[in-house]
């Protein structure tokens, strides 16, 4: 298995960034995927997950109305998509892959994380 972020980098407050996920090594339509991060001192949160077939979307509720956890299973690739984003939400930002088909339940797999930060 093999997960490798892209993306992020610096937004202002209230701006936009994009995060991709390419993954590889597993049959990615059958895996639940996520986005989870970790701020600076802080511990690891969850922020989204969509089911396999991007049927079902869960949203950390801070960020729910904000960001986006888009799916193209014929790529296999997952983003997140942050808009409006806030000072608070600088962290490095990590694509996980679920055990089943929802994206929760714990990961298996993670990618080596992107860091995201907001500033002015």
């Amino acid at each position: 298995v093999q997960l490798v972020e892209s993306g992020g980098d610096l937004a202002q407050p209230g701006g936009s960034l994009r995060l991709s996920c390419a993954a590889s090594g597993f049959t990615f339509s059958l895996y639940g995927m996520s986005w989870v991060r970790q701020a600076p001192g802080k511990g690891i949160e969850w922020v989204a997950s969509s089911r396999n077939g991007g049927s079902a979307i869960y949203y950390l509720n801070s960020v729910n109305g904000r960001f986006t956890i888009p799916r193209d299973n014929a790529k296999n690739t997952v983003s997140l998509q942050m808009n409006r984003l806030r000072p608070e939400e600088t962290a490095l930002y990590y694509c996980a892959k679920g055990r089943g088909v929802t994206g929760g339940g714990g990961f298996d797999s993670w990618g080596k994380g992107r860091l995201v930060t907001v500033s002015s």
